[in-house]
């Protein structure tokens, strides 16, 4: 098997993967008795006539060495990118008020994985990745989001500042996320048409960016570490956005 192969790993990303009509290639599955979940995949797999190959135990570990793959891979077609013209679209066709999270240098994947799926569970509208300084999109990102990757419209953008500049004159607000914002989160409107942008998890959003937001807000630090990780910062500001349009 060849590591650079596009895999999704784990139980509930596989079976997401397959319920979202992923196309599947083959299913790796480790020898010996399976779990009622990994049986319930295999019963579908082979209803899509979908190759099973089953494999030692050692062998799947020395494949993931650093993932925990509960018994079950998948080599499947890569996520497909979506534009973010589609996605717009699609908000006017549903009739609802744009929700968009802008990722500006993401390059943890275990923080990009959870971060895909908040927006997923929170009903945001699409993550937009930036082409370079961003966490590549590979099986620890899928195992991260629970399946989340499946259902979460992605899109691949160029210039973060162009792109940020592009959604303003189409009526979007830019809200940043900084330690030195100028009011704390749950001050700002999220009701309108809504770009949450989200910086590194060491350098935070890039200078030439947050002067093009329209507002950089900031969420209160009462301990002694002055920041949270990036996906939890992200989640808090995220669900903030939820309850005001709730």
């Amino acid at each position: 098997m060849n590591k650079t192969k596009n895999w999704i790993i784990g139980r509930n990303s596989v079976k997401e993967a397959l319920r979202a009509g992923r196309k599947i290639r083959k299913l790796y599955i480790t020898k010996g008795r399976q779990s009622k979940g990994i049986q319930e995949i295999i019963t579908q797999a082979e209803q899509g006539h979908i190759p099973l190959e089953f494999i030692a135990t050692k062998d799947m570990d020395a494949l993931f060495p650093t993932t925990r793959h509960q018994g079950i891979a998948a080599e499947s077609e890569p996520i497909v990118m979506v534009g973010i013209d589609s996605v717009l679209a699609m908000v006017e066709a549903k009739g609802e008020t744009p929700f968009l999270i802008l990722l500006d240098g993401i390059e943890d994947v275990h923080n990009m994985g959870a971060i895909i799926r908040t927006a997923e569970c929170a009903g945001a509208h699409s993550v937009l990745i930036p082409k370079h300084r961003s966490a590549p999109i590979n099986e620890t990102v899928g195992k991260t989001s629970a399946g989340a990757i499946e259902y979460m419209p992605l899109v691949s953008i160029g210039n973060v500042t162009q792109t940020v500049q592009r959604l303003q004159k189409k009526g979007f607000w830019v809200i940043g996320a900084d330690m030195s914002g100028s009011i704390e989160y749950d001050q700002a409107d999220m009701t309108v048409p809504l770009v949450l942008v989200i910086g590194s998890e060491g350098k935070g959003i890039s200078p030439l960016v947050k002067k093009h937001c329209d507002l950089l807000v900031r969420i209160p630090m009462f301990g002694q570490v002055n920041s949270l990780n990036a996906s939890v910062a992200s989640a808090i500001l995220i669900y903030e956005a939820v309850r005001q349009r709730k």
